[in-house]
């Protein structure tokens, strides 16, 4: 079964086409339903950006797993330093092809990093188009980033301080026109409490059309969407 589950914040791992790609692998997070040694046959690690609750468990689970990670330039280049063997730079705009079925689009984000510049990515497969936004501000073109890719499903953070609040979410949401929203990055500590059914009211109010999906922690959504 190909499918999209939560791993707490803003981890995610997604099973498209026989692949397992986790996404921001803070695995030891305070949400987490999983132990890290239960991570196991990865195939890709994507990281949108070098903070700690991001980057997260990449280098342990690249070197036990042999996957192959994908990031931005200056921190492929810093996790190729560490050791993990199977490394794709990438740069915003780019887009490269993880199998013949699966491509991964690098896209910007509004936030801060150390290493390279913060990221999001749409992974598009035949079986849906997702956009992981990374920890980003609401910005304009997130309204070209949904006419050009036609997304299923978007990962939006709603925590704010250190991203989008459930208001600007719900406008990013008007904006990229998913068929999907998942909330993400809310909860996981105290200067991110949110409620998620205040974003999901706001969603409901303006833009009706896209269904809000409020997962918890190990929930799973089952690709290709059956809505």
């Amino acid at each position: 079964m190909s499918y999209l589950r939560w791993l707490g914040h803003s981890a995610f791992e997604i099973k498209t086409m026989g692949k397992s790609i986790l996404i921001d692998p803070w695995i030891t997070n305070p949400l987490s339903p999983v132990d890290l040694s239960e991570v196991k046959n990865v195939d890709f690690i994507l990281v949108t950006h070098d903070h700690g609750d991001h980057l997260g468990e990449t280098i342990d689970i690249a070197k036990r797993t042999n996957a192959t990670v994908i990031a931005i330039y200056e921190l492929a280049t810093y996790l190729s330093e560490q050791g993990i063997k199977n490394v794709i730079p990438m740069n915003i705009g780019g887009y490269v092809k993880l199998t013949n079925e699966i491509e991964v689009y690098m896209t910007p984000a509004q936030h801060s990093s150390a290493k390279g510049f913060p990221v999001g990515y749409v992974i598009k497969s035949p079986e849906a188009t997702i956009y992981h936004a990374g920890d980003t501000g609401i910005f304009k073109d997130m309204e070209l980033l949904g006419r050009l890719f036609k997304i299923d499903i978007a990962l939006l953070p709603i925590g704010s301080v250190f991203t989008m609040s459930p208001r600007e979410a719900a406008f990013a949401a008007l904006m990229i026109n998913p068929r999907i929203v998942i909330p993400m990055h809310y909860n996981t500590f105290p200067e991110i409490r949110q409620d998620p059914n205040v974003f999901k009211e706001l969603v409901e109010q303006i833009a009706p059309h896209v269904k809000v999906l409020i997962l918890k922690p190990g929930d799973k959504v089952e690709i290709p969407l059956k809505l």
